[in-house]
């Protein structure tokens, strides 16, 4: 969850930049978020690219640290693409960039193997931060799609809980997993021992026959328990 997770955000200059790659077949959106980054002290924008076939051929020549992805491009999407990155067994953070809050584009983005899933509205702080969490290796969603989601499958996510005997502790538990949280970090947000969250964890894996987290929360989606 971006604004709740990251929260008030103060840059601090790091001592090397994190190369980012942006592809967008809209120059204008790859316009302003080269002037977003622009401002970062430790963020530096490698090169951009029009399509997933391009962005391909560029990664082959120069490599970057975190790729942001438009989902819908011509020649290429962004979904396609991560595919792939991933079928070369690159393992390379991916943020998917969207302006559509839709349910579907979020799961197969997951499935794809993307590490993130933002808005283009994303204030700059929270793309910098969210840039920042997944070169460390996390994982992070939109709270606005999250939210949208939310609201659009309440119900059916309430039965599917009740018929899979998913807790209110877990589920609570599994959409702070979903928002990045690390155990530590959850463990801190709802007042629990983390050796407490890691038995939920494992208890959520086994009910959603699970083999990770990352496979737990996209079941999850599937399922539309969050």
């Amino acid at each position: 969850m971006v604004s709740e997770q990251f929260g008030t955000f103060k840059e601090e200059k790091s001592t090397s930049k994190i190369r980012v790659a942006l592809v967008d077949d809209q120059q204008i959106e790859r316009q302003n978020f080269a002037s977003l980054l622009s401002i970062s002290e430790n963020i530096h924008l490698q090169w951009q690219a029009e399509n997933g076939e391009e962005a391909l051929k560029k990664l082959e020549q120069e490599k970057v640290d975190v790729l942001l992805c438009d989902i819908r491009m011509p020649t290429l999407n962004g979904i396609n693409t991560v595919k792939r990155i991933r079928e070369m067994n690159n393992d390379l953070p991916v943020i998917m960039l969207t302006t559509f809050s839709d349910y579907q584009l979020l799961v197969d983005s997951i499935s794809s193997g993307a590490n993130g899933f933002l808005l283009k509205d994303v204030t700059y702080n929270h793309l910098v931060k969210a840039i920042i969490h997944v070169n460390d290796g996390h994982y992070l969603f939109s709270n606005d799609i999250l939210e949208h989601i939310s609201a659009s499958h309440y119900h059916t996510s309430k039965n599917t809980q009740k018929s899979m005997n998913i807790s209110k502790r877990e589920h609570e538990i599994l959409s702070l997993m979903a928002g990045g949280f690390s155990n530590q970090d959850i463990a801190k947000a709802i007042f629990l021992a983390e050796g407490t969250v890691k038995n939920h964890i494992s208890t959520i894996l086994l009910k959603l026959k699970s083999q990770g987290r990352n496979e737990a929360i996209l079941q999850a989606l599937k399922l539309s328990l969050i």
